[in-house]
C-alpha cells in the first residue's frame, strides 16, 4: 500500500486568493488538482484496495442505517431485496432516501477499528493546520476548528436524494467532497454533485473528477445524482463537514 505520510499533501501552486474570491462570490467551489499528484494517487489507492466498504442507506422513516462490511456480508438475500425495495418505494413517492457504499472514518478512528492505519492518518491530516488553513482561507471562515470524514463509493444504482445539510446547531459550516475518481468520468454515468434552487432547477453541478475538492456553505439544497447501471467504474470520494464547534 502507498505511503500514508503522503495522503494529504496540498498542491503548492494553488492561487488561494483567486479561490477565495470565487467562493465568496458563489458560496461553493471545486478546487481542481488540490493535492499533489503523488498524494492523490496514494489516497486513491487506499480507497480502491484498502477500504472495507459497508453500506449507508435510508428509505423514508427507515434509517439512516450504516452497515459495516462484516454486517453487510451476513445479510440474507431476502433482506437485501427488502432494503432495495424500500429505497425504491421511498423515491417513487415523496420520501427522502439514499444508498451508497461507505466507511465511517471518524467512527473507525474513535472505535479503534484499525489503529494507526491510513484512514486514521488521513483524518488526522484533515484536522491538522495545513489542510484546515486551506479551507479557512478559501471559505473566509477563520473559526473552523475541526472536520469529520467518511469514505464514500457510489457504484451503479447508488444516489443521494436532495437535502440541505441543515445541521447548523451541530456546528456544520462547510460541506466537502474530496473527489478521487481515477478514470475520466463520462457525464452520462451520473454521480454529479448538483446544487438546486427552491424550484428544483439545477443551478450548478460538479462532475466527478480525480483530485478535486468540492466545498460549499450549508445549508444548501444539493444531491448526488443516480449512478447509471452501465457505469463501469465507481465514484470514490472522502466527504464530511468542517465545523466551528
Amino acid at each position: 500500500m502507498a505511503d500514508p505520510i503522503a495522503l494529504l499533501e496540498i498542491n503548492p501552486a494553488l492561487d488561494r486568493a483567486a479561490l477565495a474570491a470565487q467562493f465568496g462570490r458563489d458560496g461553493r467551489i471545486q478546487i481542481r488538482d488540490v493535492l499533489t499528484e503523488g498524494s492523490a494517487r496514494a489516497l486513491h489507492e487506499v480507497l480502491l484496495r484498502g477500504t472495507p466498504w459497508g453500506l449507508a442507506w435510508k428509505a423514508g422513516a427507515d434509517g439512516p442505517h450504516g452497515l459495516r462490511r462484516e454486517e453487510l456480508t451476513r445479510l440474507p438475500p431476502a433482506e437485501r431485496q427488502r432494503m432495495g425495495a424500500a429505497v425504491g418505494k421511498a423515491m417513487a413517492g415523496h420520501d427522502y432516501a439514499f444508498t451508497y457504499a461507505q466507511y465511517r472514518i471518524l467512527d473507525a478512528y474513535l472505535g479503534k477499528w484499525a489503529p494507526d492505519g491510513p484512514h486514521d492518518i488521513l483524518l488526522e491530516h484533515i484536522n491538522d493546520q495545513p489542510f484546515l488553513d486551506l479551507v479557512r482561507e478559501v471559505t473566509g471562515m477563520a473559526d473552523l476548528i475541526k472536520a469529520d470524514a467518511q469514505a464514500t463509493l457510489y457504484a451503479p444504482n447508488h444516489f443521494l436524494a436532495v437535502h440541505d445539510d441543515s445541521h447548523v446547531g451541530e456546528g456544520w459550516r462547510i460541506a466537502y467532497v474530496l473527489s478521487l475518481c481515477a478514470e475520466d468520468w463520462r457525464p452520462d454515468w451520473g454521480g454529479y454533485l448538483n446544487f438546486l434552487d427552491e424550484e428544483g432547477d439545477i443551478v450548478a453541478g460538479y462532475r466527478p473528477r480525480f483530485n478535486a475538492l468540492n466545498m460549499f456553505a450549508v445549508p444548501c439544497r444539493h444531491n448526488v445524482s443516480y449512478v447509471a447501471p452501465f457505469a463501469p467504474v465507481a465514484r470514490f470520494a472522502i466527504t464530511g463537514w468542517f465545523r466551528d464547534r
